[in-house]
C-alpha cells in the first residue's frame, strides 16, 4: 500500500529543544492533545478544532524548557506532563494544574529526563541522578557527555535499569549507581526510544539514533547486549534527533518514525525478518526536534506531528486535503476555504502590525536620545565529522532567514560541494602569509533558515575556522561562531584496537599531571570529553576516517604512551605535545620505537584510494576528447568497451571528480609526509629528495614506491 501524507502547518512557538513535544493518549474515535515547550519557557497544551490550534492551558517558566515527558502509574495511562527547566522539574495535570515543582539543586542544568511511575531520571552534561518520590536515590558520573536517558519498563523488568546515551559512542547500562556494562554503537548516540509500546516482548529493546545519521535496535540483556539491526546512512542524510513508534500504515504493526537535523522525516515499516524498510519520506526546511504519531485534527485520520527547531508545529496527515468532484476537477473542503479566509485575515493583521512597528522604529531612530538595540537571535550550529568521506559537516540554523554567511580560516581547508545547498558562494583573495587561508561568502536565497557546508581539513595543520552569520533583520547584526580544526582532525573515537598491526610507539615522561596531559590530547584529537575522566590511567582509541589507521593513547600522571600504525600520526602528536609542554615550561623526555614494517603497511592502505583517484583523473581527462569524437562519428562501435563506458558515465565521473577536489593532491601529500617522517625519526633530512618521490608517484606503481622508501637514505 502506498503511503500518501500531506503536510499541514498549525502554528509557530518559540525555538524548541530536542524531545519537547508529546501527545496525550486519546480515546478511540477522539483526537489527541499536543503539549509543546520552547526555549522561551512557555509550555502550551493545544487541541485542534476545525484546523485551528486552540490553547487548552499555558504555563510559563523563567528559563527555557529543555525536555517534556509524559508520566503516570507504572503500566497505566501517561496523562501527566513533566518538564525540565534549568535545574527544576515541574509537573502538570492534563487540565493544566501545577502539582509538582521540584528543584533538584543540581550544579548543571538538566538536559535530558525520563519518568517511570514514581521514579524520575535526570541527566546534566555528565551527571545522572535517580529520584524516587523526589528523594535522591542514585547518582552516576559519566566519563563523557550524556545526550539522552531512559529506563526499561518496570512492569516487565524486576530491576530498575536506566540507559544513558553518551557522546563517546556507547550506551551505558546502569544498575542502581553502578555501571552494569557498556554497549558500543557505530556513532555518537543522541536520542533513545523504547522499541514499540513496551520495549519489545521482553521489555528490553531500545532504539537509538546517532549524530552521523544511523539508527539501530539493541537488546539490553541482563549481562550482555545483543545488536538486532542497524540502518546505515548510505545517502549521508542528517543526524537523528527524534524517534517514535506508531502504526501510520494501519497494518497492525507499529512503524518507525525518524526525524533528522536536515529536516528529513522518514517512516519505516518492518519486513518478515523484522528489519526496517523505508515507506515514506518528506523534507521540512528545518531540523526536526520532535516526532510523534497520533490523531490530532480529524478522528479516523492518523498523523505524524513534527516540531522544528524554529518552533513550527506541523503534521503529515493521512487526511485528503483535496476532495475529488469529477475526473478532471477538484475543490477545497469547506473547512479548507474557512482556513484560507482566516489566514488571509491573519496576514492582513500582521502587515498592519509590521507597518506600525516600522513607523515607531523610524521615529525613535531619528530621535537624538535614541539607543540602537542589537536584535538577539539563537543559532543552532553543529560541526560533525563524517566517516564516509572524511569531511566535516558544518550546519547553521536560525529562526530567522539567513542573509549571508562569511567563512574565514587561518588554516588550509577545502570546501566541498553539497547538493542540498542552494546558496551562491564567492571567494575573496587571501594572503596565507598573514595567516588567512580562506575567505568565502555564502549568499542565501530568501527564506533560507538552514545552511549546510562540507569542509575537509589537512591533518598536521591546525587552527580556527570562523563563521560570521548575518540574518535578514534590521538593524544588521552578526554572530561569530568559532570551530577548532585540530591537528588530528580526521580521527574519530573507536572501541576496537588491533595489536597485530605493525605499530610505532612514542613514550613521553615528565612532570605533568593527568589533567594537563588530557588537555593536550584533547587539543590534538576530536570527540574527547572536556573533563578529565576518572581513574589514574586513561585509555582512548581512534581510527583515521581517511585511511583507517589506528591510534592508541594511554596516559597517566607523568607518563604517556601513544601507538599507531601510521608514523605520520605519531610525528604530529609528538610535535604538538612537545609544543604545548614548552608553553607550560614542562620538560618532556621522549623515547620512540619505529617499526619499519608500518611504512609498507600504510602504503598498502593508501594504494586502493590512490589507484582509484589516478584512474578517475585519467578518465575525466579523456571525456572531452571522446565527446568530440562522438560528435564527428555516428557509429562508435570501433571504440573499445572501456572508452564507450567512459562516455556513458561521463556526467557521473565529472560530478564525482568535482565533489572531491584536491583528493589526489591530498594522497600525494600524505605519502610525502610519510616519507619525510620516516627519516625524521632517524635524524635524516630528506626534503631534497621529495622531487624524486613525486617522479615515482607520477609513474605510480606500489612495488616501486615501497622500494623507493626502503632504498632512500
Amino acid at each position: 500500500m502506498e503511503l500518501n501524507l500531506s503536510r499541514v502547518d498549525y502554528l509557530q512557538v518559540g525555538v524548541t529543544s530536542q524531545k519537547t513535544t508529546k501527545l496525550f493518549p486519546g480515546a478511540v474515535g477522539k483526537t489527541q492533545r499536543i503539549v509543546v515547550g520552547d526555549q522561551d519557557g512557555l509550555l502550551q497544551c493545544l487541541q485542534m478544532k476545525k484546523g485551528d490550534a486552540q490553547v487548552i492551558f499555558k504555563a510559563v517558566s523563567p528559563k527555557g524548557i529543555t525536555r517534556v515527558e509524559l508520566g503516570g502509574p507504572v503500566g497505566g495511562a501517561r496523562e501527566r506532563v513533566f518538564l525540565s527547566t534549568g535545574s527544576e522539574i515541574k509537573g502538570f495535570t492534563k487540565k493544566g494544574k501545577n502539582f509538582l515543582s521540584f528543584d533538584t539543586n543540581l550544579s548543571e542544568p538538566i538536559q535530558s529526563m525520563f519518568v517511570e511511575g514514581a521514579d524520575l531520571f535526570t541527566c546534566g552534561n555528565y551527571v545522572y541522578n535517580h529520584y524516587k518520590d523526589c528523594k535522591d536515590t542514585n547518582y552516576f558520573l559519566s566519563a563523557d557527555k550524556i545526550s539522552d536517558v531512559l529506563c526499561l519498563p518496570m512492569e516487565k523488568n524486576d530491576d530498575i535499569t536506566p540507559v544513558l546515551a553518551c557522546q563517546d559512542r556507547v550506551l551505558r547500562v546502569l544498575q542502581d549507581a553502578e555501571l552494569l556494562y557498556e554497549v558500543e554503537v557505530p556513532g555518537p548516540p543522541v536520542v533513545l526510544q523504547l522499541y514499540g509500546k513496551e520495549a519489545g516482548e521482553e521489555g528490553n529493546e531500545i532504539l537509538y539514533g546517532t549524530s552521523d545519521g544511523r539508527v539501530g535496535l539493541v537488546q539490553i540483556g541482563r549481562f550482555a547486549p545483543s545488536h538486532r539491526w542497524e540502518l546505515p546512512n548510505e545517502k549521508r542524510n542528517g543526524g537523528v534527533l527524534s524517534l517514535d513508534n506508531f502504526d501510520i500504515t494501519a497494518d497492525g504493526v507499529l512503524d518507525l518514525i525518524v526525524g533528522r537535523d536536515d529536516g528529513l522525516v522518514e517512516i519505516y515499516s518492518y519486513d518478515e525478518a523484522e528489519e526496517p524498510v523505508q515507506r515514506f519520506n518528506h523534507t521540512l526546511s528545518e531540523s526536526v526536534t520532535s516526532v510523534q504519531g497520533g490523531c490530532v485534527a480529524t478522528p479516523g485520520y492518523d498523523e505524524i506531528v513534527c516540531t522544528t527547531y524554529a518552533g513550527w508545529v506541523s503534521t503529515l496527515t493521512s487526511e485528503p486535503l483535496i476532495k475529488e468532484r469529477g475526473p478532471d476537477t477538484f475543490s477545497l473542503t469547506a473547512e479548507g476555504k474557512d482556513k484560507i479566509v482566516g489566514l488571509r485575515q491573519e496576514l492582513d493583521n500582521l502587515q498592519v502590525k509590521v507597518s506600525t512597528e516600522r513607523e515607531k522604529y523610524q521615529q525613535s531612530a531619528g530621535s537624538k536620545t535614541a539607543i540602537s538595540a542589537v536584535p538577539g537571535f539563537n543559532t543552532n550550529d553543529k560541526f560533525v565529522l563524517n566517516r564516509e568521506d572524511a569531511s566535516y559537516t558544518l550546519s547553521l540554523e536560525l529562526q530567522l532567514p539567513i542573509d549571508n554567511v562569511l567563512l574565514q580560516s587561518d588554516v588550509p581547508i577545502d570546501l566541498l560541494d553539497v547538493e542540498k545547498n542552494s546558496a551562491v558562494v564567492s571567494y575573496s583573495a587571501c594572503n596565507p602569509e598573514e595567516g588567512n587561508y580562506l575567505l568565502a561568502t555564502y549568499r542565501c536565497q530568501a527564506n533560507t533558515t538552514r545552511l549546510e557546508l562540507k569542509i575537509r581539513s589537512i591533518e598536521g595543520q591546525y587552527g580556527t575556522l570562523q563563521a560570521y552569520v548575518t540574518p535578514r533583520v534590521q538593524p544588521k547584526t552578526c554572530q561569530v561562531k568559532q570551530y577548532n580544526i585540530k591537528p588530528l582532525s580526521l580521527h574519530q573515537r573507536t572501541h576496537v584496537f588491533d595489536d597485530n598491526r605493525p605499530l610505532n610507539t612514542v613514550k613521553l615522561t615528565g612532570q605533568f599531571s593527568l589533567a594537563e596531559m588530557h588537555s593536550w590530547v584533547s587539543f590534538c584529537l576530536p570527540e574527547l570529553p572536556e573533563r578529565t575522566p576518572p581513574g589514574e590511567t586513561v585509555t582512548f582509541h581512534f581510527m583515521s576516517t581517511f585511511l583507517d589507521t589506528l591510534l592508541e593513547c594511554v596516559y597517566s600522571k607523568g607518563e604517556a604512551v601513544f601507538r599507531s600504525d601510521n608514523i605520520s600520526t605519531i610525528s604530529i602528536l609528538k610535535d604538538v605535545l612537545t609544543k604545548e609542554a614548552t608553553k607550560k615550561k614542562i620538560r618532556l623526555d621522549i623515547s620512540y620505537d619505529i617499526n619499519d614494517e608500518s611504512i609498507a603497511y600504510t602504503l598498502n592502505l593508501i594504494h586502493p584510494r590512490l589507484e582509484y583517484q589516478l584512474l578517475l583523473a585519467k578518465k575525466v581527462q579523456l571525456i572531452d576528447a571522446l565527446k568530440e569524437l562522438q560528435v564527428h562519428e555516428e557509429d562508435l562501435t570501433f571504440m573499445s568497451p572501456e572508452y564507450r563506458q567512459i562516455l556513458e558515465e561521463a556526467d557521473a565521473l565529472q560530478a564525482e571528480f568535482k565533489r572531491q577536489p584536491c583528493h589526489l593532491e591530498r594522497l600525494y601529500g600524505m605519502i610525502t609526509d610519510l616519507y619525510i617522517d620516516k627519516f625524521k625519526f632517524k635524524g635524516v633530512n630528506v626534503k631534497g629528495k621529495v622531487p624524486a618521490l613525486l617522479e615515482v608517484l607520477d609513474n605510480y606503481d606500489l612495488q616501486t614506491l615501497v622500494e623507493f622508501f626502503n632504498t632512500s637514505a
